[in-house]
């Protein structure tokens, strides 16, 4: 196995890791008709203000999720 093969392995290992533990860390999504109503409110009313920790832990979601894709691709490249 090739340095490159072993570092790009390591890689993907540790952005699986990263998305697993940033999932388990976001709170749950409110289900029901409240849930709904609040949520709806809560999200028009907070526009102009700073992103909650589940918007940013969202975001690094999509990050993570696209490196261990695109090291995936790589990884079955070489």
């Amino acid at each position: 196995m090739s340095g490159l093969k072993i570092f790009f392995t390591i890689l993907q290992v540790l952005s699986g890791l990263c998305v697993t533990v940033i999932v388990l860390m976001q709170s749950g999504k409110s289900a029901g008709l409240s849930g709904a109503v609040a949520g709806g409110a809560d999200n028009f009313f907070a526009k102009g203000k700073a992103k909650s920790w589940d918007d940013k832990l969202a975001k690094m979601t999509k990050w993570f999720a696209l490196a261990f894709v695109l090291l995936t691709l790589i990884l079955n490249l070489i």
